[in-house]
């Protein structure tokens, strides 16, 4: 296993060949969506949330330090599915997640590859655990929106289905008709690539930080990038 950089550009042409459609994960790859509006902060809201409804023992002790909202949501859902308590608090999340959208920062270069992609013919998706709200959102205040639409696929109500499971990349490759083999999936987390890897997608890793890398690695992805630079000139080339 490897990370690919701009002097080992191999995996990457190979990946960029292969791919008639892209398929991308929203928070990380496009943009830090709690660049400003802390996500550790939204989570403890939802478990106080939570806690002040007389359900303490909902979470695990894991589940509850985790501060990653979508695992708690994850949690909910798989412990009470179809209940009014999961239907509300994917919706405390989803205004939570609005919010954030207002003050999200782009990720460096995913703006021109989308643009350059989608100039070169490849078709674009994201599939994602955030809301498709928020995805259009803030697709449309970056003038992007018109790269990926209509397939926007993010969360649904069955909350059941959120990444790892591989609903949403499914979603997007019967809607765009195209075989699992001849898409790519970039992502940023262990639950992106183990979803691309059920549903038989190849995956490319976007990594920040040395422990990002790790986790991705631990979860199968053989190609990681730490920028998306490479990515934008091998395309323009």
């Amino acid at each position: 296993m490897r990370i690919a950089t701009e002097g080992d550009p191999d995996e990457l042409r190979n990946l960029i060949r292969r791919a008639r459609v892209v398929l991308w994960d929203f928070d990380g790859p496009i943009c830090r969506l709690f660049a400003r509006h802390s996500a550790e902060g939204v989570a403890r809201d939802l478990v106080s949330w939570l806690e002040g409804r007389g359900l303490h023992g909902v979470l695990t002790g894991a589940e509850r330090e985790s501060l990653d909202p979508h695992v708690i949501l994850r949690a909910v859902g798989h412990r009470y599915p179809g209940s009014d308590l999961a239907v509300e608090l994917e919706e405390r999340l989803t205004q939570e997640e609005l919010r954030a959208a207002a003050t999200a920062l782009p990720t460096a270069y995913a703006d021109p590859l989308i643009r350059t992609w989608t100039a070169v013919g490849a078709r674009l998706a994201v599939a994602s655990n955030n809301s498709p709200r928020v995805i259009r959102q803030y697709l449309t205040g970056r003038d992007l929106l018109p790269c990926f639409s209509p397939h926007v696929y993010g969360r649904t109500g069955d909350l059941q289905l959120l990444k790892p499971d591989p609903h949403c990349l499914n979603r997007a490759l019967n809607a765009m008709g195209t075989a699992p083999s001849d898409a790519l999936m970039i992502g940023d987390t262990p639950t992106d690539c183990l979803a691309a890897k059920e549903a038989g997608v190849p995956f490319l890793g976007y990594a920040r930080s040395d422990p990002a890398v790790t986790s991705l690695r631990a979860a199968g992805a053989e190609v990681v990038l730490p920028s998306l630079e490479p990515l934008l000139e091998l395309l323009r080339r």
